[in-house]
């Protein structure tokens, strides 16, 4: 065994997923994970632990693993996740925990990722239990959202005995889990669904088609069905645009409506009515993983795809992952360009984006190099559809039916590292505290607000 080499991971032949949905990577065999694992030092000071968001005991579950014991290792990791089949696939483990390992300083990190998705698999593939609530202990909190920031609230606070009602404004629960990521990347059925049993087995009670603000307000739940805190983890799901001419025409979509309407409304599926709008040629302005998402969906969907990013492709924020297998799969990239107008045909549908071309100045806030305009550039691309992949932000709704909760000038709700809100016994995390971030960091945001929820309602009632 090379200790400084990881286990390459099979995946799909970049010609075959193109034209599928089934999901790019096939994930260890038992002989490949232990392999793997076997690599891992066990450190007595493992940094990779203290760059999880969610403090997963990190060498403990690949132990495990390099034992041949993967029921104890899906068992620790659900000590710590509520969603590690979910974190194995989608979280930036190259920035966090795989960052901090000290093999890659001479070679290559442990696979961690790919080990915790491993073991999450094992277990559900075998029927095996995992995670414990205590008795109910008679306080009831509410849950805003069931994406990654409201299933670890949930979770964790169900552990403790309380009485958990989750509160979903779609009508299938999971969030951006299920409306938000493509199915390639993480199926939904056998996935996501589990993830979200596994939660009701805890006791947690879900309830869809429940808008905050409108169907009931965040006082009523307080004053008049008596729950004793609230955790607001809605996201952030209100879509950005460049704010450029012709955006408002036909063949224009937002990436969030553009996912909906085929991860959470199924519109790749024959067997589903869903309409979604894929012309021969996607312009997806972007460089995001949203805006892989978009474009790989649009390929898959029969049209040529290109993304329109203003960087060059070192600052691309997607993971370096994404952008591989957007490259293998036949997604073209024009970089260093802006669009500037969308053009029209004279039925008020997109036939083409005109765009200016851009070089690299001194950094911005970000630190990254600014984009700078090269006068007498602008350059037009024909294309029929033109997807707006810019970010998102949360949604006023909630914080503008609810009295005395205080949000930012970016309309995200202010609170502390702990989740408190400026209204008493609402807590808040994840992407409505701090704009679109990854799945991991809203996760990282429940855990931590159930801490402090539990804390609250102890001292508030002397428990």
């Amino acid at each position: 065994m090379d200790r400084f080499t990881r286990v390459p991971i099979a995946e799909q032949d970049p010609k075959v997923r193109a034209t599928n949905f089934d999901e790019v990577c096939l994930g260890y065999t038992e002989e490949e994970a232990i392999v793997e694992a076997k690599r891992c030092l066990n450190c007595k000071k493992p940094l990779c632990r203290g760059n999880c968001p969610v403090n997963i005991d990190i060498p403990r579950f690949i132990h495990h693993i390099a034992e041949g014991d993967f029921a104890e290792a899906a068992r620790v990791l659900a000590e710590y996740s509520a969603l590690p089949a979910v974190c194995g696939r989608v979280c930036p483990q190259e920035e966090q925990c795989e960052m901090k390992c000290v093999l890659g300083n001479k070679g290559d990190a442990i696979s961690i990722g790919k080990l915790e998705r491993f073991a999450a698999d094992w277990a559900r593939e075998n029927n095996i239990e995992v995670g414990r609530a205590k008795e109910k202990n008679g306080f009831k909190v509410a849950v805003i959202g069931s994406g990654p920031a409201g299933i670890t609230c949930a979770g964790d606070l169900a552990k403790e005995g309380y009485d958990v009602t989750i509160f979903e404004a779609l009508h299938e629960a999971g969030g951006v889990l299920v409306y938000g990521i493509p199915e390639f990347r993480l199926p939904k059925e056998t996935v996501v669904k589990h993830e979200i049993e596994n939660l009701k087995k805890l006791g947690v009670k879900i309830e869809t088609n429940v808008i905050i603000g409108r169907t009931v307000t965040i006082d009523e739940l307080m004053d008049k069905e008596g729950f004793n805190a609230v955790f607001v983890g809605s996201g952030a799901g209100l879509p950005k645009f460049m704010g450029i001419p012709g955006e408002n025409l036909n063949g224009v979509f937002s990436a969030n409506e553009f996912l909906t309407r085929n991860n959470l409304m199924k519109a790749f599926r024959e067997d589903y009515d869903t309409p979604i709008k894929v012309g021969e040629k996607v312009a997806v302005i972007g460089g995001g993983n949203v805006a892989m998402d978009a474009a790989r969906t649009a390929l898959r969907l029969g049209a040529e795809v290109w993304i329109v990013y203003r960087r060059t492709e070192e600052e691309l924020p997607a993971r370096v992952e994404e952008v591989h297998h957007a490259k293998e799969e036949g997604v073209q990239f024009e970089l260093l360009t802006s669009p500037i107008e969308i053009v029209s045909d004279e039925n008020g549908w997109v036939k083409g984006i005109r765009c200016q071309r851009m070089e690299l100045g001194e950094p911005d806030a970000s630190g990254r190099r600014r984009p700078v305009p090269i006068e007498g550039s602008e350059v037009e691309f024909d294309v029929d559809t033109v997807i707006m992949a810019l970010g998102t932000s949360p949604n006023p709704l909630i914080p503008s039916t609810t009295d005395g909760l205080e949000i930012n000038n970016r309309k995200c709700i202010v609170a502390d590292e702990h989740g408190k809100t400026s209204r008493e016994g609402v807590f808040a995390g994840g992407d409505a505290v701090t704009g679109a971030a990854t799945v991991i960091l809203a996760m990282g945001a429940g855990k931590e607000a159930a801490a402090a929820i539990d804390k609250y309602i102890k001292e508030k009632y002397n428990k």
